[in-house]
């Protein structure tokens, strides 16, 4: 299992946004998708879309308004710092393999 397999749904969602703007792909004031267009895009529900999305505001990767969407951050777009990105990425490793430690676990009593 990979740790894209072990990852939540809504994680798959925020670390590939999270990626897209690291990259350079999504700049500051860019939309972000619709909740139904990611939602097709990922095979989720609406929920999860939106449960990775709130993930991003928290994170201050993304603003929202009411009725036109999401959209980058200035905050994020900003953030460029390959240490932070890093540290980031061994956070949902850790995740993914603690998941998948819980599983194991869980298969064996």
């Amino acid at each position: 299992m990979t740790n894209a397999e072990a990852m939540q749904p809504y994680q798959r969602i925020v670390n590939d946004i999270r990626n897209q703007i690291a990259a350079g792909r999504l700049q500051a004031g860019a939309q972000i998708p619709g909740i139904k267009a990611l939602a097709e895009e990922y095979h989720v529900a609406a929920g999860t879309v939106q449960r990775a999305l709130a993930e991003l505001r928290t994170l201050g990767l993304i603003y929202s308004h009411q009725g036109r969407g999401s959209f980058v951050s200035e905050e994020a777009a900003g953030r460029t710092d390959s240490t932070i990105n890093r540290i980031r990425h061994l956070e949902e490793q850790v995740e993914a393999l603690t998941a998948r430690l819980d599983r194991l676990e869980q298969g064996s009593e």
